[in-house]
């Protein structure tokens, strides 16, 4: 099965996104676990999850794909901020097992100045200190555009992460086409080379879920800016090509492009009927 859909917002509660992914012709969904921009987490109630849950298996939904708050960065050069954003983690796993056996989805953060090796090492440290047996949710490592500072700017530094990491069963990684396209890997022209590259580097079993966006710059720009399907730099046939990949079949598709409600529906219209051709 394909699972298409975009980021809603948790203010509402679950079933309202849930809701509101079937309105736009959606069967999954991402989500940010509290403001994005900030640090605080609206409270989880159980009757709501609930009826989330069932609404989700009379719909078929895949797994969500939560998103980390951008104000988490784990490397940060700054302890006091490190901290925060380890307790900031730590308390999105406890939320996170309300829906169990899903996604969380994280950027490795910026290590300031530190450099990608202690930065690296940063990132593990805090996955060390909060991952648990117990835990059914798959913490996932996002494949970056390279701008600034960020640590995950190519599949080697993902899997150094991995590498650090005592419990790896309970990592993955979420693919960003538009990340991984302004990072240097050309999946216009040459994506089975990129997808064989990654299974040498970090292994596809590890590929969890899709940020399918397109992007604004050239290849290799390290620039992170998103594009509508189509409209970008990787433009529709090859977007085409990646939602059909037989390697990332039945994975969860998640549209983070310049949108409204309307442009969302469209592209998941879209991006359905090329699953059907």
């Amino acid at each position: 099965m394909f699972y298409i859909g975009n980021h809603l917002s948790a203010s509402k509660g679950y079933e309202a996104m849930g809701k509101q992914a079937v309105k736009l012709g959606g069967n999954v969904f991402a989500f940010f676990t509290r403001n994005p921009r900030g640090g605080q987490a609206k409270e989880i109630k159980q009757e709501d999850v609930e009826k989330y849950l069932a609404y989700a298996k009379e719909h078929e939904f895949g797994k969500l794909v939560a998103h980390a708050p951008y104000t988490m960065n784990l490397c940060a050069a700054k302890e006091d901020i490190r901290n925060f954003s380890r307790e900031m983690l730590a308390d999105d796993m406890r939320r996170m097992e309300y829906t169990p056996g899903n996604y969380y989805n994280f950027h490795p953060g910026s290590h300031v100045g530190q450099g990608a090796e202690a930065g690296i090492e940063l990132v593990a440290d805090a996955l060390n200190s909060v991952l648990e047996k117990e835990q059914s949710t798959t913490v996932l490592l996002e494949t970056m555009a390279g701008k600034g500072s960020e640590v995950g700017r190519n599949f080697e530094e993902l899997r150094e992460i991995i590498d650090r990491v005592e419990l790896k069963e309970k990592l993955g990684v979420c693919f960003d086409t538009c990340h991984v396209w302004d990072g240097g890997y050309d999946i216009v022209n040459d994506l089975d080379g990129v997808l064989t590259e990654f299974d040498k580097v970090i292994g596809l079993e590890r590929l969890c879920a899709v940020h399918f966006n397109d992007s604004m710059n050239d290849l290799g720009s390290h620039k992170d800016r998103h594009q509508k399907i189509g409209e970008g730099k990787i433009g529709l046939e090859a977007m085409k090509r990646v939602t059909l990949h037989p390697v990332l079949a039945g994975k969860p598709f998640i549209l983070e492009t310049p949108n409204d409600d309307e442009g969302y529906a469209k592209e998941i219209a879209m991006i359905k009927e090329w699953t059907q051709e």
